[in-house]
């Protein structure tokens, strides 16, 4: 799994050494561990069931467990149906009234079949305000416009569409319909044309299919707040609260009022002020119940709206932790809604708080969240859950506020200052705009520095906070990039604003090293995290030459706050500067970077090296060290000579020279291949060390420690330690005094990194063909992270794939990797046309600006805001403009030839490549790129969203886009991802048991796993999304497809909502889920289901992609198994030339291919074409695997039948030519081909082998899944009511309430358990 896999094992291991408390027994997670298990055990306490008693409806009983809060009670009853439109009431047990805030455990006498009454209680304004919210909430629970317009966490999910309702609810009554079904009418599986393998067309509308819950069933025209509001006094001593006007569907208009005791309509008009009740005098406690009562249409349509709400999936209504963007939209009204209108004006701040009044400490929160303790697991879980739950509502806040002052909605605190310098502070969050503003990075780069330090301070904090000591503090940072502007939002540090800057930083340098202070706690804290982060402890000279110890890069600023607490901020040079980038003066770079052109003046001086990277070279030095160290062991032993030769690099003299060149070749292959056999040989050396460790004081064995040491660059000479000075060779005064041997030794390695870098290419490359498939931009970048690649050096990455040898094999890189180039160039030269634009002028501008970046169309007008409207007072120049804003229209004289000229300037040189293009066009025709692939990567890099159609890029008559082409422009946000680190533990020893086999052990923990995440992060989650897929991967192999389809399709919704709906990600679960649809014999739904990954696919990439081969193998082989052979072999073949393409025409891969097509052949009884396939296929097989092989002999064995039936078609041809009509003909035998068959070979093609469980084991298996899922039971009931709604004031101040989310949104429906 991509996203979370690189806590470098070093780091692990500081952490089990360091707080030994903290992985007890967790590292290996062993399940046989007394610790483990009881800890979980105490997360699950076995749940119980109690009896509602509500007005109006028959009594239901409801499992609940003892960890509970009353108020989940509550949030299920919420969203139930029946009694879903009830806010304001409190639960009773015996006469008594619940807490909602205490657990059920602590309630005294209710157990197994208690009654709780729901009583009605009398409603305050802020209690009526909810209730009404509620209800608009209900109205629009189908309704997909906050999805599209990205607010309160909701996002697209499509999946519903395309398998009719739920999956797992099909029982085996539904399957045997569907089966027979299957023979007598044939399903319809012919796609539409542009799914079709050689199609051209990429349309954009089937992105987003309209889902037929959507066509709004309208139960209110209107319903608002009324303009008589508020009460007045006379009136508010009568107990009216609030007044509604309400327009029901058959268009009457009436007046409410919201009193204590509940709603009823009064006599007022739209001009006329009458607060009497009116007629019926009907009282209702729910505003639902009086609506029903004066509009049937309400009354009809509200209950058929309830019942579609409560059918969907629940993880297609939850909100998802981070708000995700769409960057499409279709065309939507806009309609009348009080409350999106109230909460613009509002400005919110902290009404979604609960908290009404006050606004969120978020530091305080941030920072008390961090000290809770941690010492067992249920503390961690409390913990994790509190610290991620901040995170995301604090992520949230900061992007509201971002937007709020870019809009200019928000007061700059120093208003007199010209607007590139102004600073803001809303809701507690402090924003700072991305300018260079007091030349603080004049010796950087101005204002690019400025602009890089935000997400490089991220990173940092992103680091410190994943190493996570007692005692030192990170703020709450979010970096927001929104119309062209960049800002930072922090939390802030108490006190901060009362004191001057100088005063109040106590360790570290205010002015990049000419004044440097240290503090001796500040050492100590920072100490911890150097082994870690392998940062040097070393010295700096101030301006006065005077010597200052630092644990951390000069910039690193270290404050006390107000609250007693060591802060550190400033973290943009945690890591060892980027040499390649950063030219020194004196300094030579080692051969291979000065080939590759290296080193490059970049545009600021902050380039540092990936974390990953150091990592990467810190572990193949000690490879290096355990070899060396091991050698000389082995040659003092004895003298076996033939030994050191068998290590690849010869004797030890060779491999001290060796160490001196920068770790090029090796340190990729042996980051790549460590875990085979570089590992291996290093592991049986390093176990003599181990062993000969006990005799430490062998005068020998610590000289043969020391000299490895020495050659490896280690600074101590007793044990292995590589750290890195982060202030080497850094710009402005501070000196380093390199006299003291471990300064030299870091920048020694700090260029042997750089270099390392440019050699480590080719690895990824190597690496790139089999293990990782980019299939966009996104998962391009994620790949060279994970391997420490900056995408500065995307130009070298693409450089080093034209120059491969194999380099068609690396076509699709090339691609992306191009598109890749232009895009972010592209982005770049948007950033800064988008500042001189002004709000009026936004969406003509962007639109404008896609023109010239895809339109075919020569000379793209931009069209100016109307002149009617231009006002005639326009010299008058505002001074509080939102910053940049000045009257000008620049933008408008852009032209397709100098964006084109200028995007590849900037790909020269930002990324050292030369484009050899001049328009769209040539780049398309070049590249082999696909425009709306290029509109779909700007749009997301940049925000912008567009209408949902079908735009003609070619069209040289007239521009693509216009105006009104360009629906909104979201930000984009950098945030931390805090982990849930148990949860991974468990979820890695998981996937190690299933590796090894174990896959009853594999099951139970990977079940745990989700259990912790879904405690830490709620329902939705990435990572709870890769652990959903392998358990239902694990219950497919062991032959279990209901559970296997169920937690499938969890995952895909899951991937649809967090990751989005044409993410790389969601494709590949598409293709699982149909793998699971075609085994439970649900076929038209597999098809449709592949039908849509091979679409997203298309659009996302385009057709030459090695895992369209998959995709063409699987859905040719369902079409297959429905006999619809023409159709089919026109996805196998095209499989079978991409496959061909991409492995080379001797690849096992390609011979597969072969007898998939020879199979389809055999059934047309076309045998001479299936002979040829399988032909082809039996010689791979021959040449790779040897005469032997078992898929060498069924190979052959099928080429003997092909050759009988096509022996008996002719002599029954020969009959019929000699005796015509009269001939007698036997039957002959076509085999329409078994489904078990189809689906053996797409568990083949799928890379999925089953193990042979025996019965037994089965059963076991199944009854150990039963009770976990009885465990489960409990917390299953809560999820219905995971959609956030404001029920209760949290109490100020208690962290813990912040995760008190009900634990997991798992199935609703109990019948599809085990």
């Amino acid at each position: 799994m991509l996203l979370n896999g690189d806590c470098p094992e070093s780091l692990k291991k500081e952490e089990a050494a360091a707080e030994p408390p903290r992985e007890n027994g967790l590292d290996e997670a062993d399940p046989g561990d007394e610790t483990t298990g009881q800890e979980v055990i105490v997360i699950q306490d076995t749940g119980f069931s109690v009896k509602i008693l509500a007005p109006g409806i028959e009594p239901f009983s409801l499992q609940v467990s003892p960890q509970e809060m009353v108020q989940e009670i509550h949030q299920v009853l919420m969203d139930r149906e029946d009694t879903c439109h009830r806010t304001c009431f409190s639960l009773h047990l015996d006469g008594n009234v619940l807490d909602h805030f205490s657990e059920l455990r602590s309630v005294e006498g209710l157990q197994e079949g208690s009654v709780l009454r729901v009583v009605e209680e009398p409603y305050t304004v802020r209690e009526a305000r909810i209730h009404v919210r509620h209800v608009r909430d209900l109205l629009k629970s189908l309704d997909p416009s906050d999805a599209f317009n990205g607010v309160d966490c909701n996002s697209l999910s499509f999946l519903s569409v395309f398998t009719d309702g739920d999956l797992g609810a099909s029982g085996p009554s539904d399957s045997g319909k569907r089966k027979k079904g299957l023979e007598m009418d044939p399903i319809d599986c012919t796609p539409p044309e542009y799914i079709l393998p050689g199609s051209r067309e990429r349309p954009l509308c089937p992105l987003q299919p309209q889902n037929r819950d959507w066509k709004p069933l309208q139960c209110l025209k209107v319903l608002t707040m009324s303009g008589w509001n508020p009460p007045p006094g006379n009136r508010k001593m009568h107990g009216d609260l609030m007044y509604l006007f309400v327009i029901t569907a058959e268009d009457r208009q009436v007046s409410i009022t919201a009193s204590t005791r509940g709603f009823y309509l009064n006599q007022s008009t739209a001009y006329h002020f009458n607060p009497k009740p009116a007629s019926p005098r009907f009282l209702s406690h729910s505003l639902v119940e009086l609506l029903n009562q004066i509009s049937p249409t309400f009354k009809k349509n509200f209950a058929v709206l309830q019942k579609k709400r409560v059918q969907r999936h629940p993880f297609e209504r939850i909100a998802t932790p981070f708000q995700v963007y769409s960057w499409t939209a279709p065309q939507a009204e806009h309609a009348m809604d009080c409350v999106r209108a109230e909460d613009a004006y509002t400005s919110r701040l902290g009404y979604e708080e609960h908290i009404p009044g006050q606004t969120r400490d978020w530091n305080e929160e941030l920072q008390t969240t961090r000290e809770l303790p941690r010492k067992n697991l249920p503390e961690r879980l409390l913990r994790e859950r509190a610290i991620f739950k901040v995170h995301s509502d604090f992520t949230a806040a900061a992007t509201r506020g971002a937007m709020a002052v870019i809009d200019g909605n928000v007061m700059a605190i120093n208003p007199s200052e010209e607007t590139k310098m102004q600073m803001f502070i809303w809701n507690n969050i402090f924003f700072s705009l991305g300018f260079d503003v007091r030349d603080h990075y004049k010796d950087f780069g101005g204002d690019v520095a400025a602009y890089v330090a935000p997400t490089n301070d991220l990173n940092g904090v992103r680091t410190y906070n994943a190493v996570d000591v007692e005692g030192l503090y990170t703020l709450g940072t979010v970096v927001v990039d929104y119309r062209g502007y960049r800002v930072t939002a922090q939390s802030i540090i108490p006190g901060i604003l009362e004191r001057d800057q100088e005063q109040s930083v106590i360790y570290g340098s205010i002015d990049f090293g000419k004044t440097v202070v240290s503090h001796p706690r500040y050492l100590e804290l920072l100490e911890r995290t150097s082994r870690p982060l392998k940062i040097l402890r070393h010295r700096v000279l101030n301006d006065r030459d005077e010597e200052v110890e630092l644990c951390s890069s000069v910039e690193c600023k270290g404050i006390i706050g107000n609250d007693g607490r060591h802060y550190i901020l400033d973290l943009l040079r945690t890591f060892p500067p980027d040499l390649n980038f950063l030219p020194v003066p004196g300094e030579e770079l080692p051969e291979e970077c000065a080939r590759a052109g290296f080193p490059r003046a970049h545009r600021h001086k902050l380039c540092c090296l990936r974390q990953e990277l150091v990592d990467a070279f810190v572990e193949h030095r000690y490879l290096l060290f355990m070899k060396l160290a091991a050698l000389q062991l082995m040659q003092q032993n004895a003298s076996q000579l033939e030994t050191p030769s068998s290590l690849e690099n010869g004797g030890p003299s060779s491999l001290e020279s060796k160490s001196e060149d920068p770790p090029g070749q090796e340190a990729g292959s042996e980051e790549e291949s460590s875990s085979t056999s570089g590992l291996a040989k290093v592991k049986e050396l390093a176990e003599t060390i181990a062993a000969d460790d006990g005799v430490a004081y062998d005068p020998h064995l610590g000289e043969v420690i020391r000299n490895a040491c020495k050659a490896v660059g280690s600074i101590s000479s007793t044990a292995f330690d590589i750290r890195f000075n982060p202030d080497i060779f850094s710009p402005g005064k501070a000196s380093q005094d390199s006299c003291a041997p471990p300064e030299t030794l870091s920048w020694v390695e700090a260029e042997e990194l750089g270099g390392g870098l440019s050699c480590c290419s080719p690895q990824v490359k190597d690496c790139m063909e089999h293990a990782v498939l980019p299939v966009d931009g996104a998962t391009l970048a994620e790949v060279m992270r994970q391997r420490g690649i900056n995408m500065r050096y995307l130009g070298k990455v693409l450089e080093l794939v034209l120059r491969s040898p194999a380099r068609h094999q690396l076509d699709h890189v090339y691609k992306i990797g191009i598109g890749e180039l232009i895009t972010r160039s592209a982005k770049h030269i948007f950033k800064t046309y988008l500042q001189g634009v002004e709000l009026s002028g936004l969406s003509a501008a962007i639109s404008h600006f896609l023109n010239c970046f895809l339109s075919s169309y020569p000379n793209p007008v931009a069209h100016l805001p109307a002149d009617e409207l231009v006002s005639k007072k326009r010299n008058k120049r505002r001074k509080n403009r939102p910053p940049g804003a000045a009257d000008n229209t620049a933008w408008a004289v852009m032209t397709p030839q100098a964006l084109w000229k200028n995007i590849c300037q900037e790909a020269k040189n930002y990324f050292d490549f030369d484009l050899e293009c001049e328009t769209v066009d040539q780049a398309v025709e070049t590249y082999g790129l696909q425009k709306i692939t290029l509109l779909r990567e700007i749009s997301l890099k940049t925000g912008i969203q567009v209408l949902l159609k079908e735009y003609s890029f070619d069209s040289r008559h007239k521009p693509a886009f216009t105006e009104e082409d360009v629906l909104n422009i979201f930000p984009v946000v950098k945030h931390v991802n805090p982990k849930a680190s148990d949860a991974f533990h468990f979820f890695q020893s998981g996937q190690a048991k299933v590796q090894q086999g174990f896959l009853k052990e594999g099951c139970e923990l990977i079940n745990e796993a989700l259990n912790l995440f879904n405690n830490v992060y709620g329902a939705m989650h990435v990572e709870t999304c890769a652990c959903l897929r392998l358990l239902a991967r694990l219950h497919y192999i062991m032959g279990d497809y209901a559970e296997a389809l169920s937690n499938q399709q969890k995952a895909v919704l899951m991937s649809e909502r967090v990751m989005g709906t044409e993410h790389p990600n969601t494709i590949q679960e598409y293709m699982h889920l149909a793998l699971y649809c075609f085994a439970s014999s649900q076929l038209s739904t597999a098809l449709s289901l592949l039908y849509r990954a091979r679409y997203l696919m298309l659009l996302v990439f385009g057709e030459d992609h090695p895992e369209m081969a998959l995709l063409d193998n699987n859905i040719g082989l369902v079409l297959h198994g429905v006999m619809e052979y023409d159709l089919s072999l026109r996805f196998l073949e095209n499989a079978l030339a991409v496959s061909t393409k991409y492995h080379g025409p001797k690849a096992l891969k390609v011979a597969l291919s072969h007898h998939l097509v020879a199979r389809v052949y055999e059934s047309k009884a076309e045998f001479r074409s299936a002979l040829q396939h399988e032909k082809e296929g039996y010689t791979i097989y021959k040449t790779q695997l040897g005469e032997d092989h078992e898929k060498t002999k069924e190979s052959s064995e099928y080429l003997k039948c092909l050759t009988q039936q096509a022996v008996a078609l002719q002599r029954t041809m020969n009959e019929i030519y000699r005796n015509g009509s009269s001939a007698n003909i036997p039957p002959l035998k076509f085999t329409a081909p078994s489904m078990a068959s189809v689906l053996e070979q797409l568990n083949v093609i799928n890379g999925i082998l089953f193990i042979p469980l025996s019965q037994k084991d089965l059963e076991n298996l199944k009854a150990e899944v039963a009770r976990r899922h009885q465990l489960q039971e409990a917390s299953r009931n809560r999820d219905r009511a995971e959609e956030p709604m404001a029920t209760e004031p949290a109490p100020a101040g208690a962290p813990e309430d912040l995760g008190s989310q009900p634990p997991a949104a798992k199935d609703p429906s109990p019948s599809v358990q085990g």
